[in-house]
């Protein structure tokens, strides 16, 4: 099978994957209304906040995004998943095992003093990880989640389809340059080599500034999908928001 083959069928398995999960989970809600039965919403957001969670990916990006908007999802949807942010359900040592050695060699355990096996947060596009270098700086190693690429490009079609129903429903906002502005940022998000660019710049804009602190970048234990991070200590954003 070609590269080409190969990336179309992880995005057609993609779109099988979210439209079943995300699905069946509207159709629950749509019968519980059909039959006029209540429904409770705090279990029918912690059952979307685990489908979403188990996805990953960009329909889980744009539920975080919603959750942080005032009003935009009920109390308890937005509760549910704001936990998307850092407490997704993480993927297990196998799956880290594999793709560390295919970021960093068959021997990239021996490039680390200590190394944690449960990942300390874990959010859509991928999970951070304690390390702590050879030289005994503890690191924050983020590792990106296998065949994002295409699992991007599928969900982007079918937030291209639920973006094009709402404006045949409201014409009063155009959502076209919404799709293109999330599109163009997921797109970026994937690729770690230009966000060590984007630390290295804000690392000189807030060089002189006590309250703003930006992380060392390894570069000899970062890819375009790993980045390895000298460790800050912080708070979510959220926490911040009064």
């Amino acid at each position: 099978m070609s590269q080409r083959e190969d990336s179309f069928s992880k995005r057609v398995m993609r779109f099988a994957d979210v439209g079943a999960n995300v699905g069946a989970l509207g159709l629950k809600l749509a019968g519980a209304r059909y039959l006029g039965i209540g429904i409770d919403k705090a279990v029918h957001a912690e059952d979307l906040r685990k489908a979403l969670g188990g996805l990953k990916g960009p329909v889980m990006k744009v539920a975080q995004i919603l959750a942080t908007i005032p009003d935009a999802l009920p109390p308890e949807y937005a509760q549910a998943l704001s936990q998307l942010q850092s407490n997704a359900p993480s993927m297990g040592w196998p799956f880290v095992r594999r793709r560390m050695a295919a970021e960093l060699g068959p021997d990239w355990r021996q490039k680390f003093r200590d190394f944690e096996q449960v990942a300390i947060a874990a959010a859509s596009l991928g999970q951070v990880h304690r390390a702590t270098s050879l030289d005994g700086a503890k690191l924050a190693v983020k590792l990106q989640y296998p065949d994002m690429d295409a699992a991007v490009e599928s969900d982007l079609s079918q937030l291209n389809m639920v973006f094009g129903l709402q404006r045949r429903l409201d014409h009063s906002i155009d959502t076209k340059k919404i799709e293109a502005e999330i599109a163009s940022r997921l797109r970026e998000e994937l690729d770690y080599t230009l966000e060590r660019r984007h630390i290295a710049l804000y690392r000189q804009i807030f060089d002189n500034d006590p309250y703003v602190h930006v992380p060392d970048v390894i570069d000899t234990l970062s890819t375009r999908r790993l980045l390895s991070m000298t460790w800050l200590e912080g708070a979510p954003m959220l926490a911040h928001k009064d």
